[in-house]
């Protein structure tokens, strides 16, 4: 026994790190929390770009057919001369969740500015999970989910996947994987394209 306390004692970091890890690796919410912090380094992040569309090109979220939570179709015509966050998420997924504080932020500072419109687009099997993750989490943005296929110069399968659009419908950023934006820059860019 005297053996066992003293291997304890002597290998008790290691023994701490490995607990972590496993905690980390079997909790969604513990990846979401490590991801999170390293998102809000910066270091992730992307950034708005200058739009790489030809003038006269269509609009990126043409073909796009999605459906809110009552199941009504979102008529793409009302995303004219709008600047466009598309966020793909899941609930399953803890970069999804890791994310999802900041854009919840984001949502919150802008969702009575006319000229924004914030589409996170659910992609869990069952749409009753993702409805279940943002209320557990107290999430307010607006539930949406496919009615139908998504142009692949918007989502190609890797989530999250984070798209924002300007007025005009050109792609000013298409990010993949974790980031933040509740950063003071990010709402910056965003600010930019409001104008």
């Amino acid at each position: 026994m005297d053996n066992f306390k003293k291997w304890i004692t002597g290998n008790f970091s290691t023994i701490l790190l490995a607990v972590v890890f496993i905690i980390i690796l079997f909790n969604p919410d513990a990846k979401a929390w490590l991801m999170r912090q390293v998102a809000s380094t910066g270091i992730l992040n992307s950034s708005i770009s200058e739009p790489k569309e030809k003038p006269g090109s269509l609009a990126a979220y043409t073909g796009l057919m999605l459906k809110d939570e009552s199941g009504i179709l979102i008529d793409t015509a009302t995303l004219k001369n709008k600047v466009v966050f598309i966020n793909f998420w899941a609930s399953w997924c803890p970069p999804c969740r890791a994310e999802f504080p900041s854009v919840e932020k984001l949502y919150n500072k802008y969702k009575n500015h006319p000229d924004i419109v914030f589409l996170t687009v659910n992609l869990d099997d069952n749409p009753a999970l993702g409805k279940a993750y943002l209320k557990e989490k107290g999430f307010t943005v607006p539930f949406i989910t496919p009615a139908g296929s998504i142009p692949g110069e918007l989502y190609s399968g890797s989530l999250p996947t984070t798209v924002v659009l300007d007025k005009k419908g050109a792609i000013r950023l298409h990010h993949t994987g974790v980031a933040d934006y509740s950063k003071d820059s990010f709402y910056q860019e965003i600010d930019s394209l409001l104008k």
